[in-house]
This record gives C-alpha cells, sequence and structure tokens, in this order.
C-alpha cells in the first residue's frame, strides 16, 4: 500500500491547490519549503498545537517608529534602545518597529529592500541587539513595495523574474466594486520596455501591488519571512494582507485566495522551530477583521480595530452604551488566538471599523470633538464615487483634551482612563509611544510633510524629551509614570492573561466595566472605568462579588467591604478590585 501523506505535506498540498490551481503543485510545495527552510534549516515533527501559552499577563508591546527620537548625534536605533531599556523595562516586553528598511514614501510602507535596514536608522545588529531583550515585531509589507525600488526598475524594464512581479489592471475592467482606503486613482499608467501598462495601486501611485496569482512573488516573501526570523523577529505583522488577491469585477478584498495565504504561512510558523506569532493588520468592521482568525488556523492575533472610535467616543461623550454593546457582542478568543488591543498607532483612528456600532450622528459628534481638538480627517472613495471619512489624525493625548461639551479639568485623568481599558480586556494590550509619552498634535511636521499622519508621528529630540521626563509636572513625566506604574502592577495579575475569562459587567451607562477570571480560577478581577465627568456609586452588591473574601481595588488600595457603603467612582476613575491582593 502507498504511504500516506505527512499531515505537513497534505495540509500545504491543499492550501497550494486552492490558491494555485492550475500551476504544478508539487513543484510549488518543493519551492515553498525551500524557502522557508533554506539547506541547514529543518522544521519541527510535530505542529505547535494552538495552545494560551504563547503569550501571557507580562505582555505588553510598545509601537514606535525607528525614529521617533532622534539627536542628530547618535543612530536612532541606539536611542530607542536607550529608551527602551532605562525606561521600559518591567512596562513593556515587546516592541513594534514600524518599518525600519530603506523606502520611499508613506514612512516606510512603500519599502525599496526588504533584506536591508533604514542606514538613517541604523544596521541589523541594532535590530537583533534589541531583539534579545525584547520581543520584536516588524512589518511584512507583503502587498505593495515602492515604484522606486529595484523590484519595480526591472519590471519597467522586462527583466525576469520581476516582469511578472506586479499586478497589472484594465482600464476597461469594471473596477466600480473595488473598496478603496485611499482618494487616488486605482490604475497608474507607466511606460515599460514592453509599452503601455497600467498597474494597481490600493494605496498610492508610488506604493505599486504585487501578483500574488505568480507564485514567485510568494516564494519571495517566504524568503523575506525567514531572514527575519533568523535576524531575531518573532512577531509579523501582515500589513494591508486584505488586499492582497485581485480578481476584477469584485471587492479585491477578504478573497479566498487571501485567507489561504495566511493559512500557509500559518502552517509554515506552526512548524517552525522557532516561535512566531502572526499578526493581522486588517482596518475593516468587525465580522470581516475577525474572519482572519479562520479556524484557528489563520492569524494567531488581530487587531482590535474598533477599540480605538468606540474608546474616544465614551470619553468625549460620557457614555459607554456603545462600548459597551460593542464589547459584549464579542467573541472570546478562540484557543492559540489573541486580540491585540490598543487606541492609538502610527496611522489615524480608523473609522470603518466603526460603521455599524457608531450611529452616524454619533461619529459625526466625535469628529467635531477631535477637529476641536486640533484634530484632522482623512478620507476614502467610495464604490459610488462619495467620500467618507476613513480615519481621524490626532495625537490621542491631545484628541482626549476634548469632550462632547468642550474642554475641563479632567484632561489628565480621561486619558489614563482609556488606556486603563486597553490594560484591562481580554488580549494584548500594545501602546503608541506618543501615548506614553503625552505627544502633542504636531502641525508643523503636517505643513512641511503634506500628510496628515504627521500629525501623530513626531520625532522627539532626545535631550529635550529627557527635560521633560525630568521635570514631574510635565504632561509627559505624569503620564509615562502613571501608565509604567499600572503596566507594572497589570503584569502580575493572572485574570489579565490574555485569554483569562472575560466578562463584560451591566452597569450605570457612564461606567465600562468587564469581570476577568484566571485561567486557574483563583484570581478575580472586576475592571471598572468611570468614562465620564460625573461621581458615580455603585454598590457592591450589583457587580457579584462572593462574599466571606477580602477584596482590594489595586489602583487605590482601598479595601471593598461587601456590607459597606456603596463604591464611589470619581470623574475618570479607574478600579482593578480583585480578590487576590
Amino acid at each position: 500500500m502507498p504511504s500516506r501523506p505527512n499531515p505537513f505535506d497534505a495540509r500545504l498540498s491543499a492550501l497550494v491547490g486552492r490558491i494555485y490551481p492550475e500551476a504544478d503543485q508539487r513543484a510549488i510545495c518543493r519551492d515553498i519549503c525551500e524557502a522557508f527552510w533554506p539547506e541547514g534549516a529543518h522544521r519541527r515533527k510535530r505542529a505547535r498545537a494552538p495552545s494560551n501559552r504563547l503569550w501571557s499577563e507580562k505582555d505588553a508591546v510598545l509601537i514606535t517608529y525607528g525614529n521617533s527620537i532622534i539627536d542628530g548625534t547618535y543612530k536612532p536605533l541606539d536611542l530607542l534602545e536607550d529608551f527602551l531599556t532605562s525606561r521600559m523595562q518591567g512596562v513593556v516586553n515587546g516592541v513594534h518597529i514600524l518599518p525600519f528598511f530603506p523606502f520611499s514614501s508613506d514612512d516606510g510602507f512603500a519599502v525599496t529592500d526588504y533584506r536591508a535596514v533604514n542606514p538613517q536608522l541604523g544596521d541589523w545588529t541594532d535590530i537583533t541587539r534589541i531583539a534579545k531583550r525584547f520581543h520584536l515585531m516588524s512589518d511584512l509589507v507583503l502587498n505593495h513595495v515602492s515604484s522606486q525600488g529595484p523590484w519595480f526598475h526591472d519590471y519597467m524594464q522586462g527583466r525576469e523574474p520581476y516582469d511578472r512581479f506586479f499586478y497589472e489592471g484594465n482600464p476597461e475592467d469594471d473596477l466600480s466594486q473595488v473598496v478603496r482606503p485611499r482618494t487616488t486613482p486605482l490604475l497608474r499608467e507607466v511606460e515599460t520596455r514592453d509599452g503601455t501598462k497600467h498597474v494597481w495601486c490600493t494605496f498610492s501611485h508610488d506604493q505599486i501591488d504585487l501578483d500574488f496569482t505568480n507564485p514567485e512573488v510568494l516564494l519571495e516573501m517566504l524568503r523575506i519571512i525567514r531572514m527575519h526570523i533568523d535576524r531575531g523577529v518573532r512577531i509579523l505583522r501582515l500589513d494591508a494582507v486584505a488586499f492582497l488577491w485581485k480578481e476584477p469585477g469584485t471587492p479585491c478584498i477578504h478573497l479566498p485566495q487571501t485567507h489561504a495565504i495566511v493559512q500557509l504561512m500559518r502552517l509554515l510558523c506552526d512548524y517552525a522551530t522557532e516561535t512566531v506569532v502572526l499578526l493581522t493588520e486588517t482596518n475593516v468592521p468587525r465580522t470581516e477583521n475577525l474572519s482572519y482568525f479562520g479556524n484557528r488556523n489563520e492569524a494567531h492575533a488581530v487587531y482590535n480595530f474598533p477599540l480605538p472610535p468606540l474608546i474616544l467616543h465614551a470619553l468625549q461623550s460620557g457614555t459607554a452604551r456603545y462600548l459597551h454593546r460593542w464589547q459584549s457582542a464579542m467573541p472570546p478568543a478562540q484557543l492559540g488566538c489573541a486580540y491585540l488591543n490598543f487606541t492609538a498607532s502610527h496611522d489615524g483612528i480608523g473609522m470603518r471599523p466603526a460603521e455599524g456600532v457608531l450611529p452616524a450622528e454619533e461619529q459625526a459628534r466625535v469628529i467635531e470633538a477631535v477637529t476641536a481638538a486640533g484634530g484632522l480627517v482623512s478620507m476614502r472613495t467610495l464604490p459610488d464615487g462619495r467620500e467618507a471619512p476613513y480615519e481621524l489624525n490626532c495625537s490621542l493625548y491631545e484628541a482626549m483634551r476634548q469632550t462632547f461639551h468642550g474642554e475641563d479639568d479632567h484632561h489628565h485623568a480621561r486619558f489614563l482612563c482609556s488606556q486603563t481599558i486597553v490594560m484591562s480586556l481580554e488580549g494584548i494590550p500594545a501602546f503608541y509611544i506618543h501615548s506614553l509619552l503625552a505627544t502633542p498634535n504636531d502641525h508643523d511636521a503636517v505643513a512641511r510633510r503634506g500628510m496628515n499622519r504627521a500629525i501623530n508621528r513626531h520625532r522627539w529630540h532626545y535631550p529635550d524629551l529627557l527635560e521633560k521626563l525630568a521635570d514631574e509636572g510635565s504632561d509627559q513625566a505624569r503620564v509615562l509614570a502613571d501608565m509604567s506604574d499600572r503596566l507594572r502592577l497589570r503584569s502580575k495579575q493572572k485574570a489579565f492573561h490574555p485569554n483569562a475569562t472575560q466578562f463584560t459587567l451591566a452597569l450605570d451607562e457612564r461606567l465600562f466595566g468587564v469581570w476577568r477570571q484566571s485561567l486557574d480560577r483563583h484570581q478575580s478581577i472586576f475592571a471598572i472605568h468611570n468614562v465620564s465627568a460625573d461621581e458615580v456609586r455603585v454598590s457592591p452588591y450589583s457587580i457579584n462579588m462572593i462574599e466571606g473574601e477580602r477584596w482590594v481595588d489595586l489602583l487605590s488600595g482601598e479595601d471593598i467591604v461587601m456590607e459597606g457603603d456603596d463604591i464611589v467612582f470619581a470623574p475618570y476613575q479607574c478600579r482593578w478590585i480583585t480578590n487576590r491582593g
């Protein structure tokens, strides 16, 4: 009897058959293995089983550019390492360094060379040194590359293999259904050695979409992934992955082949000897976003994209009604999967994830409040040609200065509340460096660089930043100290494991609360946050605390007595009430 194929071979063959049904699938499978496990490398005998051991309550991630801190003398990556080791030890244990490769535009997301470190930042020794002390996340910008890089140059000259690396469109095709995150024309006309072509540009005319219908493109990306893993990368952020596969006449987003490619990458990671986590970046409504978990066979983690607009709305409006309604309907992540929770990033606050969650009039009030705080609005083109808000561009610290009723004296407490919510929820918390540093809006950068997103991509002059952090009264020192204290405290609570049980509490609409229970069921935490400027009282009995146990608020140190008075929440106060104080 013929021997049965092993599980890896069978699964890989099935996925390749779904992606490239007309190709020589056996040859592609062989090439995939050689790309991901080149000579001298080997894979596990068995797949790494889905579990909750890939992460713990100690995990938290800092999001930063390689040059968010500069001084004009030392390499920015050296300065980043100094900041991480001197300020972030014990606060976060992971760092997402946004694209650190040579690039031509979009602050790194138009990559010219995936195999090099931008020399203006440092080199691979700097990257690997950081990776030895922190879990390193890097960007796999796999949907597109720079029009000014060697791949596209060789395409224009008709040189193999790059003459088939880019997706060519036809202006005569029906492209009305294509989902766009930008307002620029989808196709760019270029003159190549082989004549006039129309290349596909989902994001900008400097970012040319790759053609994954050509297996050589996938193989090259797998070689790049292997190189990054060898350099110490342990979390791979699949940038703009939802747009990977194109078929005219369709929305060209979330197509079955795209999901199959993510599943293929997950399969390779499950058999890798290194522990590698896949994170998908899909800034889309909830159901579409959650689809990238697959059946525990796609992303290990997905961004919790509805959180930023919903938390912003809750704290600007003073009601957690919509945040509570959304969270109550969120499923727990499957075994082996986790949410990545955040409120701010290098991009703006996406408004697409708010679709179907926040009514249009509430979205309009958020936009009004953010613009009153000095923020900007970026638009996208709808299939019918109209434009709609795509994201809000504003420093989150500045956005929290403003409520629907204007400014007040609770700015710091309101901002800290927004970050504490992220620390409390099921999942892994991630914090943009400019949130940790209470960075104000950088309007000068917007004017200088001609892009809205520059408002929240400030580059701190390190001596100036250190001076701010030495001043205990500065916004920077207060925010970093308070957030660091809470993150250190959080890392010691087993009830804050990313997969610990979570139940959304039904409370006064001015309060947003969840009950978390550790995997061993020994610790419970009632994490409750006042999102309003009002004093709010809650009976201890209304949150189902078990009688006979000692309950303490970890954040204030107060004992919570079941037979005592109501629990009082000052404006924007947060409490972590636990039985394991």
